[in-house]
């Protein structure tokens, strides 16, 4: 069900789209939850649906106005100019915060996912045997990948662009947060952070008229692992707005269940307090329970904001 009718003002429009790309930017937060809490995850999943053969036919035909208003385009090209903005704001934010304050903004973010769980739990059926088989399963998946150190930052371009793919994940599963994955394979700061600052960077020399870094390799590298992202996010969008949605339609409950069990037991890779350190077999990192002291209270504080950010979240999505 649609909703347009309450959508109609671009800047509302591009407004809930720099939210819901600031979401999508934190891990434990869901673009898709916060889509459903201002109330337009209707429409951006029938927007993204209407990409299929009518609108290919259109659009071959050279009928882009009738394209245009198929795909509800007024409504999506405002959200995702919202998404972009929120993306280069965002990304020079973040960079500042974890180099100055990184174990307070991993507590936040820890605390997000802790949040993310209490609103998931609310969404399964605990009672039910199949749901709790399922929620093993995520588990057992996710503890696994705790067991192990964080993938290695790695930007190779066949996998950026299969990050791309699932990094889009949060927008169309409420509840799933697709920086929470990004971190898990490892490239989280490189195609968040890094990428879109170099984009910016760039940008901003141009009309400066400043030109010594356009032949950069570094610059020119970053340039292309956030291009090959990009393609990766759309492509993803469109096809996995299909899937998922058929997924969510049929298979509530054991897709939720998986989720909620996946992210308790991956939890240990958001662990706010951790080292590395190096040894003859590569990069270790050691996670450790703090000492008791005002560094530690101020943690502990974040990890609770965190926590009731989603809680509130979620209370707005039921309303």
């Amino acid at each position: 069900m649609r909703g347009q009718k309450n959508f109609s003002n671009p800047i509302v429009i591009l407004f809930n789209g720099i939210l819901m790309g600031t979401a999508n930017k934190i891990p434990g937060i869901s673009g898709g939850l916060v889509a459903l809490a201002l109330g337009f995850y209707n429409d951006l999943i029938f927007s993204l649906k209407r990409f299929d053969n009518k609108a290919l036919k259109k659009v071959l035909n050279l009928e882009f106005n009738k394209f245009y208003e198929y795909i509800n385009g007024k409504f999506l090209i405002m959200i995702v100019l919202g998404i972009v903005i929120s993306y280069f704001s965002t990304s020079k934010i973040l960079e500042i915060l974890l180099i100055n304050y990184e174990l307070y903004v991993w507590s936040l973010f820890f605390g997000l996912v802790i949040g993310t769980i209490f609103h998931l739990k609310s969404l399964i059926k605990l009672k039910n045997f199949k749901n709790i088989f399922f929620i093993v399963i995520g588990a057992l998946i996710g503890f696994a990948i705790s067991l192990i150190n964080p993938a290695q930052e790695n930007d190779n371009l066949y996998f950026v662009f299969i990050c791309g793919i699932v990094s889009v994940s949060g927008m169309i599963l409420p509840g799933l947060s697709g920086s929470f994955i990004l971190i898990l394979m490892g490239n989280y700061v490189l195609l968040l952070v890094d990428s879109v600052n170099a984009l910016y960077d760039t940008l901003n020399e141009l009309i400066r008229g400043d030109f010594s870094n356009i032949n950069s390799p570094e610059r020119i590298n970053y340039l292309k692992v956030l291009s090959v992202f990009t393609f990766g996010s759309i492509t993803g969008l469109i096809s996995l707005s299909k899937i998922l949605s058929y997924l969510l339609s049929n298979f509530n409950q054991i897709c939720n269940s998986i989720i909620f069990g996946f992210i308790i037991g991956s939890l240990g890779v958001l662990w706010p307090w951790k080292s590395e350190f190096n040894s003859d077999y590569g990069n270790k990192l050691v996670r450790y329970f703090p000492e008791l002291n005002s560094e530690t209270f101020y943690a502990i504080l974040f990890i609770i904001i965190g926590m009731f950010t989603v809680i509130v979240l979620s209370k707005y999505e039921k309303n």
